[in-house]
């Protein structure tokens, strides 16, 4: 089997001529044990590239989307000196008590973020969808110093909210979080149709 690190760095290679470079930076994890988690990732790629002064667009690999990424850096410029999340209403507290739950000012500010409540009172989630402003970014490497969980990247904002401004841009139209089983099924289900190819009971690579 080929490590998944080796296959990002084949990827990056193909794609090299078809626009902006790719670099794709390889932590060395070889196992559940020695992994740095999500936010412990963030830090380890701001330090390796040399970010630390610049702003961060991090988006997890497990989201499937269609609004527009340049739609919001836009809106994010307009809020100053703040950091931003992307949120999109799922419908369901069923669905919502898997999620980051967030209320939400009359400016947009994150007033509470909230990790997979018991009994969420609203359906607006996180997405894990960042902008992190270059003067927030220092704070990544506080968040770890103090020994608070590496993984689950949205913890961060949650600790980031009584310390820095964070904004909340909701979206319409789709998201998937593929993290899911029944969400990959069926979006995989859905592009399957549309390519005219018979449908899957279950979701697996072949």
């Amino acid at each position: 089997m080929i490590p998944q690190a080796a296959s990002f760095l084949r990827w990056a290679d193909a794609h090299e001529a078809t626009g902006a470079p790719i670099d794709v930076h390889d932590d060395g994890t070889t196992s559940e044990d020695d992994r740095l988690g999500a936010i412990g990732d963030i830090q380890f790629v701001v330090d390796r590239a040399g970010l630390e002064h610049e702003d961060l667009l991090v988006i997890a690999g497990d989201n499937l989307f269609d609004y527009s990424l340049a739609d919001y850096v836009r809106w994010w410029r307009g809020k100053g000196e703040a950091s931003a999340v992307v949120l999109y209403d799922v419908g369901s507290l069923e669905l919502a008590a898997k999620y980051a739950i967030v209320e939400l000012d009359e400016d947009e500010r994150v007033l509470s973020f909230v990790e997979k409540p018991e009994r969420p009172q609203t359906t607006l989630a996180a997405t894990a969808a960042y902008i992190y402003h270059r003067a927030h970014v220092p704070l990544i490497r506080r968040y770890l110093d103090e020994g608070n969980v590496p993984d689950q990247p949205g913890r961060l904002v949650e600790w980031l909210l009584p310390r820095a401004p964070v904004y909340g841009y909701t979206v319409t139209g789709d998201w998937r979080d593929i993290g899911d089983a029944g969400q990959l099924l069926e979006t995989d289900n859905r592009l399957r149709e549309g390519a005219g190819l018979p449908l899957r009971d279950s979701y697996s690579l072949d």
